[in-house]
């Protein structure tokens, strides 16, 4: 059984779709909110499937991230009680809040720029960015610095591994793909306690 193979076919077809760039910016735009979707699930195939417009698409997710990040920031800074509160509450994110709190208090604007380049779910720390009202125009810095360092590193990871480094991946996709699936599995399993 393949299922990431064929994931993997059916992204790299969408990346090569005249509105992919539509999609790319919707994705980034909603993943800094609310989305589960990483940016680079669509920025990596569509970078190696057209390496000319990889800096293009680097710059769109990145830009589009950072306006969503925007977007989750004034819903927690103007609507925690009326809207996002009772939100979080049916998701059962009360704990993921709390967290991220936590690491505000510890680590202040670093968290932005950690949870901005690294697999840290972003949409957590740009809503609690707002929530504790948080300077605007630093976290704004912040993100840009860190999303558009994730974002160009991956389409240039794609430019230079060009055709060979897409043979490689092919052949690992379901590896990778089940790994990943167990990593989510074993994290879910331990932050559930």
């Amino acid at each position: 059984m393949k299922p990431f193979s064929r994931l993997y076919r059916l992204v790299m077809m969408w990346a090569v779709h005249r509105h992919a760039p539509v999609y790319l910016s919707m994705n980034s735009f909603v993943e800094s909110i609310f989305w589960p979707v990483p940016v680079d699930v669509m920025l990596a195939p569509m970078a190696l499937a057209k390496p000319e417009k990889a800096w293009r698409y680097a710059a769109l997710a990145t830009v589009f991230s950072v306006l969503g990040a925007a977007f989750g920031y004034l819903l927690g800074y103007a609507m925690w009680d009326p809207l996002v509160a009772p939100f979080i509450q049916t998701m059962g994110y009360e704990g993921k809040i709390a967290v991220a709190r936590q690491w505000f208090d510890d680590w202040g604007i670093w968290v932005i720029f950690i949870a901005s380049f690294t697999p840290v779910p972003y949409k957590v720390f740009t809503v609690t960015a707002g929530l504790l009202q948080m300077a605007f125009l630093p976290f704004l810095l912040v993100s840009l610095v860190g999303r558009g360092m994730r974002f160009f590193l991956v389409s240039g990871l794609m430019v230079w591994g060009g055709v060979k480094m897409e043979r490689k991946l092919i052949g690992y996709i379901d590896l990778l793909g089940w790994l990943c699936v167990a990593a989510a599995v074993i994290a879910y399993l331990l932050l559930s306690r």
